[in-house]
């Protein structure tokens, strides 16, 4: 006869299974189309993580190496934590213009296809903050937070650890099914839920992510170099852009999508049917010339609810005077340009006169600002 001990036991293990059979099907009720559970043990990416630390490819992000034991340790997060409840939800703009289209013309801006509608952080961490009180709701008080690109978190290794797909050699996620256009987010709880198996990795012998890098920031297969990355010289770099990575630029303003557009896996990835990633002002479409334009009033109305505010009117400035630079020389571009010549930020100025000098303007005034 088996000892009362192991049929509590069993069925604590069943109801687990039941419990995350129910998250699932929560978890697509609520606009998720995948989800995962996985331990919490990254012991194989601290020697990465710190090899990556060493060799400086972070840049100016110091958060990452302040937060590094952290991020290598949820658990210090959420104490008690064992499970991360890892979910995937689809974000390519149902109806944007073609990607190419726009990145072909170099007089219109080429935005980020995650950055062209609502701030996805707030939308992720605001349905996971629902699926969490769905899941107290049934397994009683317990530890849990939730994280959406919004804390020191592993989300790629923590999924992928749990089949919610693969690390691909440009770093990010890729599902077989879906692709990578998706953002990642997690629950980590103390609940002992049973954990998901990892799945294959199906990159083989492609390399066309780091051949199609603008800036060559994928300096080996699984290995990023933020200093050389659109996302990071556009998105998370304060001050000036290294004058030898501006013409690789183009008009990528916001973040750089090259490496997905690139990507065999991505012809399955399907549009998706949140209102909230749908195209904001245009910006799938908008000129240089014309978001050039906006008044810092103009920006903090338009970027209301945007990933794009937090860079900032100074920043955004800089990036389309960077995309004035490799823009076709038109009186239109010429004139946007003189226009904030004398603008108040030196920063401004100084990527101003770089595109002016671009264009043969005489007198432009070139000089790095620190």
């Amino acid at each position: 006869m088996a000892a009362a001990g192991s049929g509590n036991e069993e069925g604590q293990a069943e109801r687990l299974v039941a419990l995350v059979e129910s998250i699932r099907g929560w978890a697509t009720e609520l606009g998720f189309q995948g989800t995962v559970i996985a331990a919490l043990d990254l012991s194989a990416a601290g020697p990465r993580l710190l090899e990556w630390l060493e060799q400086g490819h972070h840049g100016e992000l110091d958060y990452m190496a302040r937060h590094a034991e952290l991020r290598l340790d949820p658990a210090r997060l959420v104490p008690g934590a064992v499970r991360s409840i890892s979910v995937r939800m689809d974000y390519w703009p149902a109806g944007a213009r073609e990607a190419r289209d726009v990145l072909g013309d170099r007089s219109l801006a080429y935005v980020s296809r995650y950055a062209l509608g609502r701030d996805y952080h707030k939308v992720v961490r605001g349905r996971l903050a629902k699926l969490a009180e769905r899941i107290q709701s049934v397994a009683g008080p317990h530890g849990c937070r939730v994280f959406a690109d919004s804390a020191p978190v592993m989300e790629v290794e923590l999924a992928a650890s749990a089949g919610l797909g693969w690390r691909g050699k440009h770093t990010l996620l890729i599902d077989r099914a879906n692709g990578s256009w998706f953002f990642l987010g997690e629950i980590l709880t103390d609940l002992p839920l049973p954990v998901d198996p990892p799945t294959g990795a199906y990159c083989g012998s492609c390399t066309a992510c780091l051949t199609a890098c603008p800036t060559g920031a994928i300096v080996a297969p699984y290995r990023l170099d933020a200093r050389r990355c659109i996302s990071y010289l556009t998105i998370e770099l304060k001050g000036s852009i290294p004058e030898p990575l501006r013409a690789p630029i183009g008009n990528r303003v916001y973040g750089c999508d090259d490496c997905q557009l690139c990507c065999p896996w991505n012809r399955h990835a399907k549009p998706s049917a949140e209102d909230a990633f749908a195209v904001r002002h245009g910006l799938d479409r908008a000129s240089l010339v014309e978001l050039f334009g906006w008044s810092a009033a103009t920006f903090e109305e338009r970027m209301a609810g945007s990933a794009i505010r937090r860079i900032g009117h100074e920043r955004w400035l800089r990036n389309l005077a960077v995309g004035l630079g490799n823009a076709p020389t038109t009186p239109e571009v010429i004139e946007a340009l003189r226009q904030r010549a004398d603008d108040p930020s030196a920063l401004v100025r100084e990527h101003v006169g770089w595109a002016l000098a671009r264009h043969g303007v005489a007198g432009a005034v070139v000089g790095e600002v620190r």
